[in-house]
């Protein structure tokens, strides 16, 4: 799975990548305290934003892939 933003007027910037056999990854800027991920099962993924502020503002994107 993997977790996109596009703030206002922006492109999509990757956010994390996280499977079910290694830890999340993440892009730089971007860390776990601020965008938390969990994927419990293949076909589902959740991303919590933690402490929001104004600069969060955003379109967020999942996106899943096979491989």
């Amino acid at each position: 799975m993997f977790w996109y933003q596009q703030p206002p007027g922006n492109g999509l910037k990757l956010i994390v990548s996280s499977s079910t056999w290694s830890h999340n990854s993440y892009e730089d800027g971007y860390s776990e305290a601020k965008f938390e991920v969990t994927r419990q099962k293949t076909d589902y993924s959740l991303m919590t934003i933690k402490n929001v502020t104004p600069q969060d503002e955003a379109t967020y994107f999942c996106a899943a892939s096979d491989r």
